[in-house]
């Protein structure tokens, strides 16, 4: 149901506002947000220009001064329905607007890699307009560029190439089409988890050969498929069967090393593929590089997680 500011309400509201709806009306004030006084909605401001809503590009005075008439796209309304969020963005490039709202989740798009950046990478999309800013309308996050592990977006993909992707949603900040390519792909973590329950499950029956790929205060990444890592936690820790959290003892052969914001006895959430600049001296003696042998204790699908144990004395036999 689409909520909207109501008529007839306690505030005496002589009509609706509804999501998706063009108003028009005057700016009231002009601070952090600017609020605006709608039309039709004459006893108090009830819209919301918020400090990302203005076009693109533009500076907010461009945009906004108290007695200027403005026109803009209602984004949301609020939970007490008396309030409206505005952008002027959406109502300045209407046929952009048209597009993405008419988009539906989890379908594909085609287009043309536009631009690789630090923080992302810009499509531009076969179909729509083109984006008044940015080199694409189209745009993939880091995230969501690949399954496996990868230093630069350049080992994935490259200016010019063709891609196809899947829609997740709209950015209505920035007026994107937010995109994956890696939904595209087989996922191999479930490929994986597959591969275990066909080898017979979680336990020392099912014995991998990987790499060690970071050592850490929690314990040693080791890649046991292209794509999947999985954790040896240090001796004594506690993982917990429900979310994956890994509870670190008070050890004294724990040495962090650099800036890693870790410390003995903290309880950390692991996120396979981050960095901690770290030490970890135990029983184990591996090194990045290794090649070890672990057994597959748990593997957590609905939260991405592999956890592993060393085979025996084997865990250094791979140098």
């Amino acid at each position: 149901m689409r909520r909207r500011v109501s008529e007839g309400d306690s505030s005496g509201f002589p009509r609706a506002v509804r999501v998706g709806d063009v108003v028009e009306g005057v700016v009231a004030s002009v601070g952090r947000s600017a609020r605006v006084t709608l039309d039709g909605f004459p006893t108090r401001p009830v819209g919301e220009i918020g400090p990302l809503d203005t076009p693109w590009g533009r500076g907010r005075a461009t945009d906004l001064a108290v007695g200027q008439r403005i026109r803009a796209v209602v984004m949301t309304v609020g939970p007490d329905g008396e309030r409206a969020g505005l952008s002027l963005a959406a109502a300045a490039y209407p046929e952009l607007w048209a597009f993405l709202s008419g988009l539906q989740p989890d379908c594909r798009l085609t287009g043309t890699v536009a631009s690789i950046e630090s923080y992302g990478v810009f499509v531009a999309l076969d179909e729509g307009p083109a984006h008044p800013v940015f080199p694409g309308v189209g745009f993939i996050t880091y995230a969501e560029l690949s399954w496996t592990r990868f230093e630069s977006a350049s080992e994935v993909v490259r200016v010019g190439q063709r891609v196809t992707c899947v829609f997740l949603q709209i950015d209505t900040w920035n007026g994107e089409a937010r995109l994956s390519l890696r939904a595209t792909l087989p996922d191999p973590f479930l490929a994986f988890a597959d591969a275990v329950d066909a080898a017979g499950g979680e336990g020392r029956a099912v014995t991998f050969r990987g790499r060690v790929t970071k050592l850490t205060p929690i314990g040693v990444f080791v890649r046991v498929a292209d794509g999947v890592e999985g954790l040896v936690p240090v001796e004594g820790a506690d993982v917990s069967d429900e979310t994956g959290r890994v509870v670190v003892p008070d050890r004294g052969d724990v040495v962090v090393e650099g800036e890693g914001d870790v410390v003995v006895g903290d309880e950390v959430q692991v996120v396979v593929g981050d960095q901690v600049d770290a030490v970890v001296e135990n029983e184990a003696d591996v090194v990045v590089g290794d090649q070890v042998h672990v057994v597959v204790t748990r593997v957590s699908r609905e939260g991405r997680r592999v956890v592993l144990a060393w085979v025996g004395a084997a865990a250094g036999s791979g140098r």
